[in-house]
């Protein structure tokens, strides 16, 4: 059986990138599979442990982290965020092409620790559309969601550093870019 291979998407939270992977999977469930990282953040309603997150304890976390089991990892608003190696491996050697949703920092070491990677970057189309979306989905304080905003702006510096960047004005117009994208790297 061939071995797949590993697609990362990456971009500010709030900028669509749950729901584009999202339908990728529906579309490509043969091809790809979805690699769930590990948190240590609270669940969110409705996620479930093993399907959105593996949620840890930090010392959970940080034992894994010692024994070398993290691809990459990243301390990322208070929590730990990491994609296991054998999540990796166990979806490829399957013949399937990983699918990663991490922060720019996470994108890097994945690259780092797998050259082949291809890493696609979701932009919003503005700030300000941006600053729109987290304040509709977030119910953090108002100093949350300023660090939020300062955190997209220094992710969206790192953007010429992936192999292709996508803007997420229009949802299916995003997905249609996205998907020819994948299907090129998958068929």
């Amino acid at each position: 059986m061939k071995q797949g291979g590993i697609i990362v998407i990456s971009g500010p939270s709030g900028v669509g990138k749950t729901t584009l992977y999202k339908r990728l999977l529906a579309e490509f469930p043969e091809k790809l599979a979805f690699s769930v990282s590990v948190t240590t953040r609270s669940p969110r309603p409705g996620e479930v442990d093993g399907v959105d997150y593996y949620f840890y304890t930090k010392e959970e976390f940080e034992r894994a982290k010692e024994e070398g089991k993290f691809a990459e990892w990243a301390e990322v608003y208070g929590n730990y965020y990491g994609t296991l190696k054998s999540e990796l491996e166990r979806i490829m050697k399957s013949g399937k092409t990983a699918l990663l949703d991490v922060d720019v920092q996470g994108g890097m070491s994945i690259r780092q620790a797998f050259p082949e990677s291809y890493l696609i970057f979701i932009l919003p189309p503005s700030v300000e559309e941006l600053k729109e979306r987290i304040l509709k989905r977030c119910s953090d304080n108002p100093e949350a969601i300023k660090r939020r905003l300062h955190q997209a702006s220094e992710e969206m510096k790192m953007a010429s550093f992936y192999d292709l960047c996508i803007e997420n004005k229009n949802l299916d117009e995003a997905y249609a870019s996205l998907r020819d994208a994948v299907v090129s790297r998958i068929l």
